[in-house]
């Protein structure tokens, strides 16, 4: 059920006129918050995503300090392969989440546990949680990870500059890690579906590490495992918006025919080159550089406006940064975007 048919949010991406665009930001339930860093004291990360009452007070809290459009439900991608039976330890501060026992050899795909939904309850109550304490005021986005992004995580056993052994299990075993893949795509649609029928407004897939591998092996690997959730999730749930974030990408070419009805745009491209080579049917998202919300609030309310000025007026659209927001951003410039965001501003086209 969709409860937010009219908001900003939803009417914008559906190309309907709105006063103004739409704006949130990823990661904007963190660690620049202090009242996040309090709640946050007092458990571990991940006793945080699998506590639902806890999970909806962080993810509400930038609605009420810094003024969003929509609140995205605090919990993390690696929750899907820690459901399927690998043991996740997420340190903040201490090199980011790891598995440490990745998979490294064919057979250990196998051995990964499917039909693993109802692991994911806890959320599933948050957002129920989360929608109960908003009551009606802003959308709620939920998210997942995408295929090629978990299996990155998951083969080289966490984050890395290079993610060299990820890449080499790819090129060595390609069939094990379609394998891997498909099994994440199949376990993805469920766990999407039931964000939605917990009342998930809005779903974006995040593909953070698009980026890693050349064109061709990213559209075998990635986009084709992405598009089999887009598509599945689309099928059943046609009414519900899902943005498609793939970091680093170098074209869009085939991007019209994942199933997904809009696009992120990460900081490293021009946006006017994105609202070019993407048809205009498909909704925009970002992208402005998280570092700029580390320099002055004169100098971010000026990039905004700049952002917001590339993207026609009748183009579905929703400001947002690049990336996620940094641990170390200041508030009051997080609350600047957010208003400059909010200003009517011309557009150069």
């Amino acid at each position: 059920m969709n409860d937010q048919h009219d908001s900003l949010l939803l009417r914008a991406l559906r190309g309907e006129p709105t006063e103004r665009r739409p704006v949130w930001m990823m990661r904007q339930a963190g660690r620049y918050l202090p009242e996040y860093r309090a709640v946050r004291a007092a458990t571990t990360f991940l006793d945080l995503c699998k506590t639902p009452d806890l999970a909806a007070e962080v993810t509400v809290q930038p609605v009420d300090l810094v003024g969003v459009d929509a609140a995205i439900i605090f919990s993390d991608i690696l929750v899907v392969p820690e459901a399927m039976g690998m043991h996740l330890i997420v340190e903040e501060g201490k090199g980011g989440p790891r598995f440490p026992e990745p998979i490294r050899a064919t057979g250990a795909v196998g051995r990964l546990e499917q039909g693993i939904t109802h692991r994911l309850q806890y959320v599933f109550d948050a957002i129920a949680e989360t929608k109960r304490r908003l009551a009606g005021r802003v959308p709620v986005i939920g998210f997942a990870g995408a295929p090629l992004t978990l299996a990155a995580y998951m083969i080289e056993g966490g984050g890395s500059k290079t993610f060299d052994i990820f890449k080499n299990f790819l090129y060595a075993e390609p069939r094990a890690a379609h394998e891997l893949m498909d099994m994440l795509a199949r376990e993805l649609i469920d766990y999407l579906l039931g964000q939605v029928a917990a009342g998930a407004n809005m779903l974006q897939l995040f593909d953070t590490w698009a980026g890693l591998l050349p064109e061709r092996e990213y559209r075998e690997f990635g986009l084709r495992h992405a598009s089999m959730v887009l598509k599945g999730v689309r099928s059943a749930a046609p009414d519900v918006p899902f943005i498609y974030f793939p970091k680093g990408v170098r074209s869009y070419d085939g991007f019209p025919a994942t199933g997904a009805s809009g696009f992120g745009i990460d900081w490293q491209t021009d946006l006017e080159r994105a609202v070019r080579e993407i048809p205009e049917a498909f909704s925009l998202q970002g992208n402005l550089d998280p570092v700029l919300l580390t320099t002055t609030p004169e100098l971010i309310r000026k990039e905004t406006r700049e952002m917001l000025a590339k993207v026609p007026p009748g183009r579905p659209y929703v400001a947002n940064l690049g990336h996620g927001i940094l641990p170390h951003t200041p508030v009051e410039n997080a609350r600047a975007f957010i208003e400059a965001a909010k200003e009517p501003v011309e557009c150069n086209v």
